[in-house]
């Protein structure tokens, strides 16, 4: 008995610390997607993806049925306006997403064995967080990538026009941009559009590609303005000088918008502390001359 004991507490003690190995591996392992240009540039994948990444093509042949295709397309879409393209598939998000509440309910239901039905509550709520948790990663580091686009666009923009005005060309404008600018997720896009041209891309056709990979709307317009620029003739120094101080402006009213709804957001804060407060600001001496005259 003694000894079936000790075989079964070396072989747990052996599966934790193989499991243990293979989480610090995959912990320490930096990923990368590969630019325009051929740089190497660091993207960050939750280390819950990386573990559970190379179990994914055993669901491949589930996801090539015709059920799946929308929701790979539109997970692809999503990967590329991220900025993990080539990094992660359709696909393989997908099946990400299929694994992770599977593998959660398990692991959960494996924890909340002792506890018998009183626990199915708990196990219900944590798997369906498993479920929505990727596509919640995945809008959230879009939206933080979208973000940082609308930040740098006035910027560049500027950058650009003073370049136009000053002689030179619009795609020399953009390579000159790409070059003196630390890399950002604006510079990585409009690189991709100058690789583009340069294998033999029409600007039109690059400018709509940049705006269906982006799909912000200050990028649309941009893209679309420049395009109608190509057509009619017009200067395109003069569509960038229009272009950026209108997203100045716009910059200028999401400012004043988020300023007049700070003292809206603050009220239920301070309504929250404002009497803890005041009963400790009120009472604490007190409080503090009744302790020391019990001490």
């Amino acid at each position: 008995m003694d000894l079936l004991y000790w075989l079964s507490l070396l072989l747990w003690a052996l599966c934790v610390g193989g499991l243990a190995w293979y989480t610090l591996g995959y912990a320490t392992q930096i990923t990368y997607v590969t630019l325009a240009d051929g740089r190497r540039q660091a993207r960050a994948l939750p280390l819950l993806f990386r573990l559970l990444l190379p179990l994914a093509p055993n669901l491949d042949p589930l996801l090539r049925k015709g059920a799946f295709a929308p929701a790979a397309q539109t997970a692809a879409w999503q990967l590329t306006a991220a900025g993990y393209e080539g990094l992660l598939s359709g696909r393989e998000f997908v099946a990400l997403k299929l694994l992770t509440p599977a593998l959660s309910a398990l692991a959960l239901a494996l924890l909340f064995v002792p506890l018998g039905a009183d626990a199915f509550p708990v196990w219900l709520i944590g798997t369906l967080l498993a479920w929505s948790w990727p596509l919640h990663w995945l809008r959230a580091v879009r939206a933080r990538r979208a973000k940082a686009i609308v930040r740098a666009l006035p910027f560049v923009l500027d950058l650009l026009t003073l370049s136009v005005e000053a002689g030179m060309d619009f795609m020399g404008a953009v390579q000159r941009n790409c070059e003196r600018r630390a890399m950002d997720p604006l510079n990585e896009e409009l690189l991709r559009m100058q690789r583009e041209i340069q294998i033999g891309t029409t600007r039109k056709i690059a400018l709509r590609n940049l705006s269906e990979r982006v799909r912000i709307p200050q990028i649309r317009t941009l893209c679309s303005a420049l395009i109608q620029a190509d057509e009619l003739g017009v200067s395109i120094g003069s569509i960038l000088r229009i272009q950026a101080d209108q997203l100045r402006q716009e910059r200028f009213e999401r400012a004043e918008k988020l300023a007049h709804e700070a003292p809206t957001k603050m009220l239920f804060p301070l309504l929250l502390f404002i009497f803890p407060a005041t009963i400790i600001i009120l009472l604490g001496p007190v409080l503090a001359n009744v302790m020391r005259d019990f001490l």
